[in-house]
């Protein structure tokens, strides 16, 4: 492991957060901290996981894309972001692509996602 990824494995494990495994296709709830003046609260944020970026490391993000009163909304979170109150699985979907960009331009039955009935988590996964 060079110097970098070792610096890295160190800071994810200093914020010592319990990221789930999920990927593109998965529908997921985001609890993210929003503060109202001198209030904090937690939002959920409900939708479909359409990307995944540089992987599990520090700078790791992921985009969620819900349809809102009819209108397409995404939302891209940093994945050890401080802001992240939780992240849960929903329902795992089942997809070929690591980008569903395509979902963009779909609407209705068209842009439903397969349900995986028979889900295993990969080897040291708490999922």
């Amino acid at each position: 492991m060079d110097l970098i990824a070792q610096l890295e494995a160190e800071q994810v494990a200093a914020l010592g957060k319990e990221i789930p495994d999920f990927k593109a296709g998965d529908t997921i709830r985001v609890g993210y901290k929003v503060t109202e003046g001198s209030r904090t609260r937690v939002q959920n944020y409900e939708g479909v996981c359409i990307a995944r970026k540089n992987g599990s490391g520090i700078a790791g993000s992921f985009t969620v894309r819900k349809i809102s009163f009819g209108e397409g909304v995404e939302r891209v979170f940093p994945l050890h972001s401080t802001n992240i109150d939780s992240i849960t699985v929903v329902r795992r979907g089942r997809v070929r692509r690591a980008k569903l960009y395509y979902l963009r331009s779909r609407r209705g039955k068209s842009a439903r996602i397969a349900e995986v009935t028979n889900y295993k988590a990969p080897k040291g996964a708490e999922a």
